[in-house]
């Protein structure tokens, strides 16, 4: 039991790293400039954010553990909280099922954000590390606005508005 919990956290680890980035071509600073417009600016945030996805998870992973390390004890609550995800959420393939009564995925989200901020609340860390994310979203958000995308693959940069801003003119209703 014991190998295959270190064996699936392993292949996770090594998946989530494997979809991460290459660090050179997150902090290229030949990339970075200013948005000619709003507009550009917003396209680049929301294509940076898809395509460094898992680069700005772990930035503000590693943010919150160099927080949390002044707190033997949230260390303890968040090693234990993020297990309880891992298990109870992203390892899952079947739907959870506790006393023969199938739980929605929704539900446990909810619940286990619930729990999330308790430990958060019960280890006085939650200023602290409410301020490491914000102060983490802010540096990200401003790396995603001035890093250009010309540059990047464009296998994951999609419109997030998807079939809105399709040049198909079959949605054409010019003749209303």
């Amino acid at each position: 039991m014991a190998n295959q919990v270190i064996s699936g956290i392993k292949e996770t680890a090594q998946s989530i790293t494997g979809a991460a980035r290459p660090w050179s071509d997150f902090f290229d600073l030949s990339a970075f400039s200013f948005p000619s417009s709003f507009s550009d600016a917003t396209t680049r945030v929301t294509q940076n954010l898809t395509h460094f996805r898992i680069n700005y998870t772990l930035i503000i992973s590693v943010l919150l553990a160099l927080t949390l390390i002044t707190r033997p004890i949230a260390i303890l609550a968040f090693v234990a909280v993020g297990l309880a995800w891992f298990f109870l959420y992203f390892a899952r393939e079947e739907p959870l099922t506790i006393f023969g009564f199938t739980v929605d995925d929704g539900v446990v989200a909810v619940l286990l954000i619930g729990l999330t901020i308790a430990a958060l609340v019960t280890t006085g860390v939650w200023l602290s590390a409410l301020t490491t994310v914000g102060f983490g979203a802010l540096i990200l958000f401003l790396h995603a606005a001035l890093r250009g995308t010309e540059d990047l693959v464009t296998d994951d940069l999609e419109s997030p508005y998807g079939p809105m801003l399709s040049t198909d003119n079959s949605g054409d209703y010019s003749g209303i």
